[in-house]
């Protein structure tokens, strides 16, 4: 591998996430309009922007002077490390004003206290690249706009790609710049929407943009202010899930906001592929893929299954609910008094509808927007969002998890390899969409699963070294993988990550970083001969 050649990539993205950072600079800037230029750049938030901005542009700027002529990569190998290195470095860069923020502003003592900050810091920064939107938060509406519009904005830069922005900003990145785009890209297939990289790259970001304004629009009409609205775009089309409020969507008691929120997750949860080709009158294809056919019905079947359980058996008693795992448990009658308020959501089919299909679309799509607190309903339907967890948005959305298509062939194999049992001699290709897979995808996709499940199961373990609560310790990994954000217990819809301890948290953080590069990327980074 040539190290110089990944390291100028690296500082290639760290020129972009430098410029990005001036808009939320300049928001903080314009908040801070009663103070003097100098009183401006003391405060913590603005100094924290103006620190990392000037690190991760002079960073980038001297790095890709001196090591210019290594900018042409020789293989996948260095396309790889700068996808697992790069995100590592901009998730650390992007930290520091939070962390500076942070330290300005609270009474932090010893080493131990600024480890802590800084562990803090990057999970929420890590968070937000992943499109997990896992908090360790406590107060979301007491931090400044400017932080709160970076926080937002990590999302929209990691949903994408920021590599894949880079590939927009910086075409000339070198031959195995397709491997980065596919390393990045979430699905078992990258396809090209035009002849150059570059142009695809454009394509997607444009698409992406499109939607994300749409939502806004649409947003600020429900009632929204520009503010809220277009972070909360930022969340919804890159499926993460930071919110502005402490109460996420549940603040907003418009019916408006909260459907044009699920339509837009729905959307980002699709293959940007159909969208682009639906941008250009060519809808029809969309119907006819077996993938958002899938999705489609999986979303639409849990949503009536949700809804009808919910109308009909409602939610348990506050007895039963308060068995659930919770770090702060509430008292008896503060707690049945939240009862009673999630029950009046439910009121009426519509509301048991709206609710379920809410948190349905925002759990599938790995979103993680809550208008409820889903760890309070029936046995059965938390037991149905966890499932949904796993399953994730489609191959080339903005969405985590396994994917949809995936999901797909593995049930076919299975069902293949059963047909096989009966009848040894027959065979069966694994078709999607009319398509017949080559044995080497089927491969792969199925290897996939069981290294994500594989991994699942033994960071859990590990979890349970530093939670208290099984289902707890479990969730917040399958949350955190997933790239949802909440899980359930502990880390349910209305709590947060911030009482775990911070080895809890480096496990969380890793997790997140396998969840979005889709495991295969990190892993080969782990392997000694890929350094050779």
């Amino acid at each position: 591998m040539y190290k110089r050649t990944v390291m100028h990539g690296v500082a290639r993205l760290l020129q972009v996430m430098g410029l990005a950072l001036m808009l939320p600079l300049l928001i903080a800037y314009g908040d801070a309009d009663s103070l003097s230029f100098g009183e401006r750049m003391l405060t913590p938030e603005i100094g924290g922007f103006a620190i990392t901005i000037a690190a991760s542009l002079l960073t980038g700027s001297i790095i890709t002077r001196v090591l210019r002529r290594y900018r042409r990569m020789q293989s996948v190998r260095e396309g790889f490390a700068v996808v697992g290195i790069g995100w590592m470095v901009l998730a650390l860069f992007g930290s520091i004003p939070l962390f500076v923020y942070m330290a300005g502003t609270s009474d932090v003592q010893g080493i131990a206290g600024y480890f802590t900050l800084f562990t803090d810091s990057l999970f929420e920064i890590m968070s937000g690249f992943t499109t997990t939107g896992a908090t360790i938060l406590t107060d979301i509406e007491s931090l400044p706009r400017g932080l709160l519009f970076w926080r937002s904005l990590t999302h929209w830069l990691g949903g994408m790609g920021i590599v894949t922005l880079a590939l927009v900003i910086f075409p000339a990145l070198g031959v195995s710049g397709y491997h980065m785009f596919k390393s990045e890209v979430p699905g078992p297939s990258t396809e090209r929407l035009q002849p150059r990289l570059a142009e695809t790259a454009m394509a997607l970001w444009g698409v992406y943009a499109l939607l994300t304004l749409v939502e806004s629009v649409l947003l600020i009409l429900a009632g929204m202010n520009l503010f809220d609205a277009v972070c909360h775009s930022f969340g919804t089309m890159a499926t993460g899930g930071f919110s502005t409020k402490n109460a996420s969507i549940a603040h907003y008691s418009s019916g408006a906001i909260h459907w044009i929120i699920v339509l837009f997750m729905f959307l980002a949860g699709v293959n940007f592929l159909l969208h682009f080709n639906a941008l250009r009158g060519k809808a029809l294809p969309a119907f006819k893929d077996g993938e958002f056919r899938f999705y489609t019905g999986i979303i639409v079947f849990a949503t009536m299954f949700a809804t009808v359980v919910l109308f009909f058996q409602g939610l348990p008693l506050v007895e039963q609910a308060r068995e659930s795992f919770r770090q702060d448990a509430a008292t008896y009658e503060n707690f049945a008094l939240h009862m009673e308020e999630q029950a009046a959501l439910l009121s009426g089919l519509y509301g048991c509808f709206r609710e379920a299909a809410f948190q349905v679309v925002s759990i599938t799509t790995t979103t993680g927007y809550c208008t409820a607190d889903f760890d309070v309903w029936p046995g059965t339907l938390r037991f149905l969002l966890l499932i949904l967890m796993f399953v994730g948005g489609c191959a080339g959305s903005t969405g985590g998890g396994m994917k949809m298509i995936r999901i797909v062939v593995v049930l076919k194999a299975g069902w293949r390899e059963t047909v096989r049992m009966a009848r040894p001699r027959v065979v069966r290709p694994i078709k999607v969409g009319g398509v017949s897979l080559d044995e080497t995808r089927v491969g792969n996709i199925v290897s996939f699963v069981l290294l994500f499940l594989s991994l699942t199961a033994v960071s859990s373990l590990l979890m349970t070294l530093f939670v208290p609560d099984l289902l707890t310790a479990f969730t917040s990994v399958a949350a955190c993988i997933a790239n949802i954000g909440p899980g359930l217990a502990g880390v349910g819809a209305v709590e947060n990550y911030a009482w775990m301890p911070d080895p809890a948290k480096w496990i969380l953080i890793f997790n997140m970083l396998l969840g979005r590069l889709e495991i295969f990327t990190i892993l080969v980074l782990l392997r000694p001969s890929v350094w050779r």
